[in-house]
């Protein structure tokens, strides 16, 4: 059995045992589709390559780590993307999710606050081909104003509260996927919607266990729809 086909088989297991947690029996065939595509080990050290596909995290320097590949599926499902879409990422790491959601969108906006990463990412998306990824080195707290509204976001480090600007900057009818929580602490995957009306509503999925996201955070209480987090 292939690395590849072993992280399908993977992927698919995990999604059985928590379907009672994520409300479904399997991914989306597209973000399946996408998951094959894109050659994970491309987007590690070559000192770790060999974890490429295992299900599991993986370090990518300077303190940060490639997320478990059950997880960048189910994120990438949970945001529900269609071909035209425009998204953004917050947290670009190796590239890695960028890439999956280049093969699913029309443009994929990413940002990474550290800047040897960011150039690191910048580099590694080009060489491959993956033309419809820009990425910016900034704090991802804050959005992408200049091209928002967006169509999606996905955030890939916990943060212990929604940003506000974030909300701000999707469209009516889309989605922000993000993990809350403290780091080493109990984090929840969230799903946050804005309705047509602009109302937003925040659905917990499952407990996760994500990277800080860092730069512009507070621990002040914020209000997001029916949640309040401290």
């Amino acid at each position: 059995m292939s690395g590849l086909q072993r992280m399908l088989d993977d992927i698919e297991m995990e999604v059985n045992l928590t379907r009672h947690l994520i409300g479904k029996d399997a991914l989306d065939d597209r973000v399946m589709a996408a998951i094959k595509q894109v050659p994970r080990h491309k987007f590690l050290p070559a000192d770790f390559r060999f974890l490429a596909y295992d299900n599991g995290p993986a370090p990518i320097g300077s303190g940060q780590t490639i997320s478990q590949p059950y997880m960048v599926a189910l994120m990438t499902d949970l945001l529900n993307t269609q071909p035209t879409d425009t998204v953004l990422e917050i947290g670009t790491g190796s590239g890695y999710q960028a890439a999956i959601l280049s093969k699913l969108v029309k443009q994929v906006y990413s940002l990474e606050i550290i800047e040897e990463l960011s150039t690191k990412a910048r580099r590694r998306l080009e060489k491959l081909g993956y033309n419809n990824v820009t990425v910016y080195t900034g704090d991802g707290h804050f959005g992408w104003p200049e091209h928002a509204p967006f169509d999606g976001i996905i955030v890939t480090a916990a943060t212990p509260y929604i940003p506000q600007a974030l909300i701000d900057q999707l469209r009516p009818g889309a989605r922000l996927v993000i993990p809350v929580g403290f780091p080493f602490n109990y984090q929840e995957l969230m799903v946050v919607e804005k309705k047509a009306d602009g109302k937003v509503e925040t659905r917990n999925i499952l407990g996760v266990s994500f990277v800080p996201l860092t730069g512009e955070c507070d621990t002040e209480t914020k209000d997001v729809g029916d949640q309040r987090y401290e």
